[in-house]
């Protein structure tokens, strides 16, 4: 049997995804040794602030989702948080401290709160069922092409001029800019259907009750899994420790993305086809074997080794996570259910960077690491709690 093919508007989404990802991470690939190199703050701090700002973005997540089902439209929140980045952007080259960058990261962070959710909601609202591992694959490998070509074209612009860092963060906005364009003229909005005005309007955030308990096992799930996953910026820190230059800092976030890249697409289709435990399960091992090799091993080959398992963990598990919401939600109440999820995963995120940098102050970078193995390895014992099949009635997908 020809399954459907994957709907205009996610394909759109993961262009605005590609767009915006290649700014941000020609930005992020350099801002933790900008911080710490040229601003003089600590590696505390830069957990702090990359916490901070990832929580943030969570914490939107849940107003904006819960927005989009109230109005019944997607796109209006999408683009406003796509604006909202872009904005951002001018204000990393225009930084003289920390608090400024903190500043910066907290306003792109809370538009990208302000479009996550409803960009969920909108690719399974389009998506037929059966699908929808493979649409959520889709957006998610374009959206980490763009994570991979940022770093790349951080390195060729750091080249370009001379190691000036800020003249990078002042070309990184462009792709941001053109990632709102895109939204305004690519992504169309789901119309309202018969019925589901009278569905959304009365929802209260007393109705997240109505959220099925299989919902929230995902979301325990996602919350433990993410206490393993502490920010990237470590990653780079990491690799810099052990002797990579500061011209080729970004290549840490072009090994990582380019495995992500690769394999989102594989792995959303796989999600479609497997049970969801068994592919948690290999994302976790992945992880595992990611903090030991950067804990325990040696050299930029031992980094790099741990890095590019990181990007097969984020492969296999982070596109499979947003299909389980979506699967495991009422229709009308999915934005707001992608808004818990990452309220609660973000709030975790939080507390993992905000103790990896304290683990990697007092203790050391191994010891950083030797943790999240620690948390994946606990997380690894919840995972067969995980329900494959939902239980919950998708209104009709919409082309």
């Amino acid at each position: 049997m020809t399954r459907p093919p994957i709907p205009r508007t996610v394909w759109a989404l993961g262009m605005v995804s590609l767009l915006m990802d290649l700014s941000s991470e020609s930005i992020h690939a350099l801002l933790p040794l900008f911080l710490t190199g040229t601003l003089g703050a600590s590696v505390a701090l830069v957990g702090l602030i990359d916490g901070v700002a990832e929580a943030t973005a969570s914490i939107s997540k849940i107003f904006s989702g819960y927005l989009s089902d109230r109005l019944g439209r997607r796109k209006i929140l999408i683009l406003i948080g796509y604006g909202l980045g872009a904005l951002s952007k001018p204000l990393f080259a225009l930084a003289g401290s920390a608090s400024v960058v903190f500043g910066a990261r907290f306003a792109d962070r809370i538009g990208k709160g302000l479009r996550g959710a409803p960009r969920d909601a909108l690719v399974a609202d389009v998506t037929p069922p059966e699908i929808r591992g493979r649409a959520f694959g889709l957006r998610q490998s374009l959206d980490t092409v763009g994570a991979f070509a940022g770093p790349l074209l951080a390195i060729g612009l750091m080249i370009a001029f001379a190691n000036d860092i800020k003249a990078v963060f002042w070309v990184a906005a462009i792709p941001a800019l053109l990632a709102v364009a895109f939204v305004l003229f690519g992504v169309e909005d789901v119309p309202v259907m018969p019925g589901a005005v009278a569905a959304r309007v009365p929802i209260r955030f007393a109705d997240l009750g109505r959220l099925p308990r299989a919902f929230w096992v995902v979301t325990g799930v996602g919350v433990v899994f993410t206490l393993a996953r502490f920010s990237e910026a470590f990653l780079i820190l990491k690799a810099s420790a052990q002797g990579l230059p500061l011209t080729l800092a970004p290549l840490v976030l072009i090994v990582m993305n380019l495995v992500y890249a690769l394999g989102a697409y594989p792995a959303g289709s796989w999600s479609d086809r497997v049970p969801a435990p068994w592919l948690l399960r290999c994302g976790l091992v992945a992880l595992i074997l990611a903090d030991l090799s950067l804990g325990l091993l040696p050299g930029l080959g031992g980094a790099f080794l741990g890095i590019a398992l990181w990007g097969v963990h984020m492969a296999l598990t982070q596109g499979l996570f947003a299909k389980l919401v979506a699967d495991h939600a009422p229709a009308e109440l999915r934005g707001s259910a992608f808004g818990v999820f990452n309220l609660a995963t973000g709030v975790a995120m939080l507390l993992a960077s905000v103790t990896a940098g304290l683990v990697w102050q007092r203790f050391g970078a191994n010891a950083t690491f030797l943790a999240g193995a620690a948390f994946a390895a606990a997380a690894l014992l919840l995972v067969g709690v995980v329900r494959q099949r939902p239980r919950v009635a998708d209104r009709p997908a919409v082309r």
